[in-house]
């Protein structure tokens, strides 16, 4: 518990709280709320990006004239002429005219200059105004006056066709692309350099607000003005409390409030769950899903992530329900949103979407009996969030939904998304803490298992009886209240000892001998009570859950063979007898799961000595097995009461009679 408070309060974020809660479109329903001091009205985020905006638009893209490149080229085509002539395949006397049209041509397309627009700056067409530095001198051009490469080669074309001296004007075109570069060449770190600069000088405010100046009256609605003064009132304040307030008293605040909710815990299951509450495991585990979740969330806020509700909150209730019930996750949820709501922002908002969530999630894993339910449990939580987000946002905006951000619906996604994260975790706390889940608990009750296969096979008597004895418990355990799920596995695993010698149980032997005839009373006793053991360490070696192996140990008790030890009475009146060599080794059942597989396995075994089966015989046999194992102290450690022995009684009566076809005999 400690650890628990102190690691929590370690990692929680250390500055104080703005007193008010409001919200947009609300009523100020605190007083007269006047400012303390002046301060600076910061900007909403869309006015800083529309600021940006204009800021972008604003700056000019900054290109460098590389003149030396038209005299590089202007030489290279000079050369390139005089060898490529004999190719041009021209008079002599024409070269000259050639030349100088070529070189007129390339002159004049470098004194137009060539670039290569760039596309973030065609914001409103395909030409922009850019800024040319030349010689250490700016001036500032547009992109229409100013070649591409490709617009190049198609002026050389348009002035190579329009000289009439030329008859080879493939050639000369040719020639003259093969020097064309470009020479305003785009400096992308000097362009961001000038974008930082002008954001560096944009300010973040917008007016003031005076001290002593009335910023919202009691009864007033919070307008969007408003709002933003009342935001940037409390970040002033909170930053202000963040250098010069009293972070040990911060602490200590933290500490004490954290304490307290772990204290209410720590009395919910002193009152309600004595079994966790004694279970150094289970607290453990309990306490270790609180803190996860609460450091995940101050991590969260120090990182300024955008949305707190990317957060999968709902991982909480989910794995404790999996792993405990339903009265105790919805507690322990409520409990983790208190000590949440200390340090978030819009601290009812988010209570009010994660509690709601929250208590979807518990309730829609009521019953957890197919995998298919973790899906819909997600899409329920995801509508849930939706809907109470729409109902929340129409009341912020005054019921306009021109103004809804729907956008903001995208964070729910994701936090559902990774919800299911809880599935794997269940998982890893299962095998660290060694508890049982109900989903390894539908895994183990599948017939077709590694175990209950070999079952089947080298003891099928036993299956039937197990599966029958599954189907009896898991009625009556269900009407009476308690897990039927696990009822269920403990009624398939409960006799997997009688493996180990399947003929020396009565379920399993074909008409002919009995291997019990060649023992004594004594022997025969010991491989009965064996199964039990066996059973024990079968289960262990495969890797059963101790939750399940409690069955195995209790179902029996610590009844005495009555069968075995009476013949040994009969037949050797003389001789001593040590009562415990004829009894189970125990302990009697412990829960009420354990209780009522007991009866179940005892009843169903004993109806299949019945000669005819009926109404008043079942009723009977039912009757005299409870009674006797209330008379022997079987049932003093269950919490079973006399409401619920009644109710079992019934159940077994009728689904006994149902099973062996006892009804009405029509008249044809």
């Amino acid at each position: 518990m400690v650890a628990c408070v102190v690691i929590v309060t370690m990692f929680l974020p250390k500055h104080a709280r703005f007193k008010y809660e409001y919200e947009k479109g609300k009523v100020w329903m605190n007083k007269d709320l006047v400012s303390p001091y002046s301060f600076a009205i910061e900007k909403t985020f869309d006015e800083i990006e529309q600021d940006k905006a204009e800021v972008y638009k604003s700056v000019l893209p900054v290109y460098h004239n590389r003149s030396d490149i038209f005299k590089t080229e202007f030489q290279a085509f000079i050369g390139d002429f005089d060898v490529k002539w004999d190719n041009a395949g021209e008079e002599e006397r024409l070269k000259k005219t050639y030349q100088e049209v070529g070189v007129r041509i390339l002159a004049a397309v470098y004194e137009k200059g060539i670039m290569a627009h760039v596309k973030k700056f065609q914001r409103s067409g395909t030409n922009y105004n850019f800024t040319l530095l030349s010689n250490n001198e700016a001036k500032q051009m547009n992109t229409i006056g100013v070649l591409t490469l490709e617009t190049a080669e198609d002026y050389i074309d348009e002035q190579v066709k329009e000289a009439n001296a030329i008859k080879n004007k493939a050639w000369l075109s040719k020639l003259i692309k093969d020097h064309i570069q470009q020479t305003y060449i785009y400096d992308e770190h000097l362009t961001e350099k000038v974008e930082a600069e002008a954001l560096k000088n944009l300010s973040p405010t917008r007016g003031m607000v005076q001290q002593g100046e009335l910023i919202i009256a009691n009864g007033a609605v919070i307008s969007q003005e408003i709002y933003q003064k009342l935001e940037s009132l409390k970040s002033t304040y909170e930053e202000e409390r963040h250098f010069s307030g009293n972070r040990k008293a911060i602490f200590i605040g933290q500490l004490v409030l954290g304490g307290l909710i772990v204290c209410l815990l720590m009395v919910f299951l002193r009152l309600f769950r004595k079994d966790i509450y004694e279970d150094n495991r289970k607290m453990s585990l309990i306490l270790v899903v609180i803190t996860m979740m609460l450091v995940s969330l101050s991590w969260a806020i120090s990182l300024k992530i955008p949305n707190l509700y990317y957060i999968p909150y709902c991982i909480v209730p989910i794995i404790i329900r999996i792993l405990f019930d339903t009265r105790l996750a919805l507690n322990i949820h409520l409990l983790v949103v208190l000590i949440a709501g200390f340090f978030v922002p819009n601290s009812f908002e988010f209570a009010f979407l994660q509690v709601t969530a929250g208590m979807v999630a518990i309730y829609s894993i009521k019953n957890l009996v197919k995998r298919e339910q973790l899906l819909i449990s997600a899409i329920l939580i995801l509508c849930t969030y939706i809907v109470a987000f729409f109902g929340i946002s129409l009341i912020r905006n005054n019921g306009t939904l021109s103004s809804l951000e729907w956008m903001s619906f995208i964070p729910f996604v994701f936090s559902v998304l990774l919800s299911l994260l809880a599935y794997p975790l269940i998982y890893a706390f299962e095998r660290v803490f060694g508890l049982t889940s109900e989903v390894t608990l539908m895994e183990i009750t599948n017939t077709n298992s590694k175990l209950l296969r070999e079952l089947s096979f080298k003891a099928p008597g036993t299956f039937q009886h197990s599966l029958q004895v599954a189907n009896l418990a898991e009625a009556a355990i269900f009407n009476v209240g308690g897990n039927a799920l696990l009822v269920r596995a403990g009624a398939l695993y409960h006799d997997i000892g009688k493996m180990e010698n399947p003929h020396y149980f009565i379920e399993n032997q074909n008409v002919g001998s009995n291997p019990h005839d060649k023992l004594s009373y004594e022997a025969s006793a010991q491989i009965i009570i064996q199964h039990v053991t066996k059973g024990v360490e079968l289960a262990r070696k495969n890797h059963l859950p101790e939750i399940v192996i409690d069955f195995i140990k209790t179902h029996h008790g610590n009844t005495r063979m009555d069968y075995f030890y009476q013949s040994f009475l009969k037949n050797f009146p003389e001789k001593f007898v040590d009562e415990n060599i004829f009894r189970y080794p125990g302990p009697i059942p412990f829960s009420k799961e354990t209780g009522v597989l007991m009866l179940a396995d005892s009843i169903e075994a004993a109806s299949r000595s019945l000669k005819e089966p009926n109404k008043e015989s079942i009723s009977a046999l039912v009757d005299r097995i409870i009674d006797y194992k209330l008379e022997q102290g079987q049932l003093n450690n269950c919490n079973i009461t006399l409401k619920d022995i009644a109710t079992i009684r019934s159940i077994f009566k009728n689904m006994l009679m149902s099973i062996y076809h006892v009804r009405i005999d029509y008249v044809v």
